[in-house]
């Protein structure tokens, strides 16, 4: 693993930071919010020149997971082909187009030191080849581990989910069985699964939409066994559950690519169902203040926002033509992303669509307030974050837009790292760590 730090230890130890988010557990960090302010994060930096680049570090293989970060520790995860010629493609791409790849993989998680980008350990979960193809735009390892800071789960589309502690010694493992994932409307394209694992209290919760017998399950986060699991008659979807903690009990809001549906987090009873989705959804439901949003979109089909309000039970589908009920705060049928999750930054919900373009809307009423492009030729799949009244959205080109938050739309800059990126960010400890294709960088203000 071949390590390049651009700042000597001196620099390291000058480089101070706020009080901030300390932690960064999962995908887009804690609560799912995407959201870390009182980082002081930079608005430019400079790959080639070195511009507010703390440290560079090459990962080897093929991954779309994001990077998590539990105090000074950065963890990954990846998957290292014999075949050393992995195709990716990014940008406008053929649904049929699947990867040939099906060579032996080494799936593998890298902790690093958060302050250098020295390798600190590397764990082989498994080796073997892979049970299903993928789509030459995603990767055999794009779920995103998860730690609560002692233990920490990964997911790999070989169906294994692992737990290790944050030292490396693995605890346990688990065979979840063939996670094929593939296009309902042609199921002989295999796609490759992609939704991450959550940890909720002592539980590690996964959801697998797939091909036959789709479940959701949860886990004993210490030994990995089987505390329940629920069916689920649903076609394949991509999308990371999370849950909402209310006075009705913790719910876990599970997007499918039929309906959004809530579940009892301790039990996997179903408590409700929302109709009327994208028959591909990717996108992750989140919570931001007392609602929950849940997003899809498809191109070819509806593309739906929604904004529900959380205690619901039983069929919560508004009436036909209506855009709400009584639990549901607010919707549109169309405007969703096809693939990053939105995010609510204040008391605005910013959409990044799959063809560049920023939507801003108020995230209480659903009122638009802006549309705007965010670069010519961009797409977009990371998923954007937000801190200090800035929004950063990665483009797939390798592209980083900065865009202040709030109703009147300011493009602050555009950063280009040098390559794809697919992952979404990381912020914590006034730094943002940014996965690239082949890299993982530590960007911050020296």
């Amino acid at each position: 693993m071949k390590i390049q730090p651009f700042l000597m230890a001196l620099s390291i130890l000058l480089f101070t930071v706020p009080a901030s988010t300390q932690n960064w557990p999962s995908f887009r960090g804690p609560a799912a919010s995407g959201v870390a302010d009182g980082q002081r994060l930079p608005v430019q930096w400079d790959v080639d020149k070195s511009v507010n680049i703390l440290w560079k570090t090459q990962i080897p293989g093929l991954a779309h997971s994001s990077p998590i970060v539990w105090g000074d520790r950065v963890l990954v995860t990846t998957a290292i082909a014999s075949d050393q010629n992995s195709v990716l493609r990014i940008g406008q791409v053929n649904p049929s187009d699947m990867a040939s790849d099906m060579s032996r993989q080494s799936w593998r998680i890298y902790a690093l030191d958060r302050l250098t980008g020295k390798l600190l350990w590397e764990r082989i979960a498994e080796e073997a080849e892979p049970r299903v193809r993928r789509h030459t735009k995603t990767t055999h390892a794009s779920a995103t581990p998860a730690t609560d800071g002692e233990y920490v789960v990964a997911l790999f589309a070989s169906g294994g989910l692992y737990c290790y502690d944050l030292e490396g010694n693995k605890k346990w493992s688990q065979d979840l069985g063939v996670l094929n994932a593939n296009w309902a409307d042609k199921p002989e394209i295999q796609w490759g699964p992609a939704s991450s694992p959550i940890i909720y209290k002592d539980l590690v919760i996964v959801q697998c939409d797939i091909e036959k017998d789709s479940f959701i399950a949860a886990f004993d986060l210490k030994t990995g066994r089987k505390v329940w699991n629920t069916y689920r008659q649903t076609i394949p979807s991509w999308s990371t559950p999370t849950v909402y903690e209310g006075e009705r009990g913790a719910e876990l809001i599970v997007s499918g690519s039929q309906d959004i549906r809530g579940y009892n987090a301790r039990t996997g009873q179903e408590l409700w169902t929302l109709r009327g989705t994208s028959s591909i959804t990717i996108p992750a439901p989140f919570v931001a203040g007392d609602l929950i949003f849940a997003s899809s979109g498809y191109p070819r089909g509806i593309q739906p926002i929604y904004a529900i309000l959380p205690g619901s039970r039983g069929d919560i589908t508004p009436r036909e033509g209506a855009d709400k009920s009584d639990r549901i705060a607010w919707s549109a049928s169309t405007g969703a992303p096809y693939i990053a999750t939105p995010i609510v930054y204040g008391d605005y919900l910013y959409v990044c669509r799959h063809n560049g373009i920023l939507v801003c809307y108020r995230a209480r009423t659903g009122e638009k307030v802006y549309e705007q492009r965010l670069g010519p030729g961009s797409f977009i799949s990371s998923s954007p974050v937000a801190g200090d009244g800035k929004i950063y959205a990665a483009s797939e080109e390798g592209e980083v837009y900065v865009v202040k938050a709030g109703p009147d739309f300011e493009l602050l800059s555009i950063n280009p790292m040098g390559e794809e990126c697919m992952a979404t960010p990381a912020l914590v400890q006034g730094m943002i760590l940014l996965r690239t294709r082949s890299h993982l960088f530590a960007i911050a203000t020296k």
